[in-house]
């Protein structure tokens, strides 16, 4: 079973966006339930064929702190 991997994270203007490190493929979304949805789709819409994949999300998230 192949594995695709995305790195997700939170868009400046809102959002989440999701980029794959093997394959062309970016996707966005208002939410992350949103965002899982938009990348199953953009998946089988790159790939075209029935293979079953496995999807790993690998969110980054950014955060500053005064110290």
């Amino acid at each position: 079973m192949q594995e695709v991997v995305f790195i997700v994270e939170e868009a400046q203007d809102g959002g989440f966006t999701a980029k794959c490190i093997s394959e062309s493929i970016f996707t966005q979304a208002e939410t992350l339930e949103g965002l899982k949805e938009a990348i199953i789709d953009a998946v089988h819409c790159h790939f075209d064929d029935d293979q079953k994949r496995i999807i790993r999300l690998q969110i980054v998230r950014e955060e500053v702190i005064d110290a």
